[in-house]
This record gives structure tokens, sequence and C-alpha cells, in this order.
């Protein structure tokens, strides 16, 4: 999660009144919100790790110039997959951040969110065995 991760997106909802909560922002995150996904947004705080949530987008965690050269050092294909409705990374930016390196291809998930195996997992796992099995 985006500038403190979920403890800082569970207090700026709290703010938000009462009834404005974490959960309630769950369904945004899944291309559909089914039982499937239900049970998977229900596991996610025991999944979190806090700390490192808290610093993931701390002063200093991005360095773009460094990224772009490291990516381009690796001298392997790289798969870019995005759901259709993720709001991070959005498509266009998977696509543009694609542009960006070397051999990237990148592949966006229709009717998918944040957590595509979920939403279609037929889609996503034809769509990683597929470029998993290409040659170079």
């Amino acid at each position: 999660m985006v500038r403190g991760g979920v403890r800082r997106l569970r207090e700026d909802l709290g703010r938000l009144g009462d009834g404005c909560r974490l959960d309630a922002a769950a369904p945004f995150f899944y291309g559909r919100w089914d039982a499937t996904a239900r049970a998977h947004a229900a596991g996610e705080a025991g999944q979190t790790n806090e700390e490192a949530a808290g610093l993931y987008a701390s002063p200093g965690a991005f360095r773009p110039a460094a990224t772009r050269a490291a990516v381009a050092a690796l001298g392997t294909r790289i798969l870019l997959l995005a759901g259709e409705l993720d709001s991070g990374p959005l498509p266009r930016v998977a696509r543009e951040a694609a542009a960006l390196i070397p051999g990237a291809r990148p592949v966006v998930q229709p009717g998918a969110g944040h957590f595509p195996w979920l939403d279609d997992p037929r889609f996503f796992t034809e769509t990683v065995v597929e470029f998993l099995d290409r040659e170079r």
C-alpha cells in the first residue's frame, strides 16, 4: 500500500467518518467480489508485514534511474501482468513501465483487479505458462 502501508490506510479511512474501514474498501481491489475474494480479503491482516508496509513508500525508497539500470542489466525476459481494474499499477502504468525495459512484455488481464490469479485463474495461469514456455 502506498504512503505508509495498511496501517496508514486504516488510519486515513478512520478519519473519514463512522463506518469507513479498510474492509469497506476491500472490494475495490478485486475484479469480482465473490466468495473467493472475500476469503482472500479476510486473511489479509494476518499476511501483512506492517513494518515493511510502513517503509514501502518512505523517503528514498524509490530510485527510478538505479532501478531501470538494474532491471536492464538482468538480461532476461520480463512479464508485467496488470489487472484491467487494478489501481496499482494502472494498466497504462504497466505498459509505460514495460516500454522502459528491454524485452518486457506487458499484459492486461481483462476484468481483473489487484489479484488477477483470483479473478480469472485460467487466464492468469495460461498467460504465465505461455510466457515461461516461450523461447527467448
